[in-house]
């Protein structure tokens, strides 16, 4: 294992697709664009085409072949072909446990074994393809920004990453889960009969400043997060008169437990698209989610 491998596993683990042949093997890595514009009013697809640069410079000595580039409005996709047999497609195969998707990828545990550095670099790859940072993205007011982290419909990889974040000590602040509860708590939209309107991707957020040290690849997404990380280091330190750590640097578990406000019952907390070790049960917080799915103390 390298720095080199682990980015790359990371980026295909959080968005990317492997379509097997039978005698080769393409894997293909999204790299979606939240909007057209940058926070400071550039081109998107500029940025991001001086980035797959340099993660070219980066991936290419690895892979022994040519990275592939193909650029939409609001998309942009990496992409290489290799022979089944080559060394670096067993080892992704292996990594991914034969997977063909986001979708369905788990992070091995071997992942959690790997260097710290090596880490790092896997979260950064991670974060390249399903993280991004803007000004709408606070907690309660301005300036306290967070890096959201976009996971569709796969609930093991949102504990996975959740608990690689653990790891390498990047607390989370909050997840808003795809679950009846959490998108619709008040039942406002069941009533307004959008039954499945909570079925949507899960949002991992973490604290700008916490994620900081780790960054992005992509040129204007690393802009973006030391700009509201300043500010929201800034704003800690003065208006609150302590360490920005002291604020930001803790666990749900580690936090006064409030007594959390009880949602009354959906109607579909019984849905076969959760999981059938929560489904069924009531949750009030999304830490009582993840609690039960395995990001807790103990994980």
């Amino acid at each position: 294992m390298n720095n080199e491998m682990a980015y790359l596993l990371g980026m295909i683990t959080g968005n990317g697709e492997i379509q097997r042949g039978t005698i080769s093997t393409t894997v293909s890595i999204d790299i979606p664009h939240k909007k057209l514009e940058t926070e400071f009013q550039k081109d998107v697809g500029i940025y991001v085409k001086a980035s797959i640069t340099d993660i070219r410079q980066i991936l290419e000595p690895l892979l022994g072949t040519s990275l592939k580039f193909i650029q939409n409005a609001n998309i942009s996709i990496l992409s290489f072909t290799k022979d089944n047999e080559d060394y670096l497609i067993r080892e992704i195969m292996r990594y991914i446990g034969n997977a063909i998707s986001s979708e369905s990828i788990r992070i091995s545990s071997e992942v959690f074994r790997f260097t710290m550095d090596e880490r790092r670099q896997f979260v950064k790859g991670f974060a390249d393809v399903t993280g991004y940072i803007r000004r709408s993205n606070y907690a309660f007011k301005e300036p306290n920004y967070r890096v959201y982290f976009e996971i569709p419909h796969n609930w093991g990889l949102v504990i996975d990453f959740c608990n690689l974040l653990k790891s390498i000590d990047i607390p989370v602040q909050n997840i808003d889960w795809a679950h009846p509860n959490m998108r619709d708590g008040n039942l406002k939209k069941y009533n307004q009969g959008k039954p499945d309107f909570w079925k949507k991707e899960h949002q991992i957020k973490v604290w700008a400043v916490e994620y900081q040290p780790i960054g992005f690849a992509v040129i204007h997404k690393q802009e973006a997060l030391d700009y509201f990380s300043e500010k929201q280091k800034t704003f800690l330190e003065t208006q609150r008169n302590k360490k920005y750590s002291e604020i930001t640097h803790r666990y749900y578990w580690q936090m006064n437990g409030k007594k959390r406000k009880e949602k009354p019952i959906h109607p579909r907390e019984n849905d076969d698209f959760i999981p059938e070790e929560i489904r069924g049960k009531h949750y009030n917080s999304w830490s009582e989610i993840a609690f039960d799915l395995g990001y807790n103390r103990e994980s």
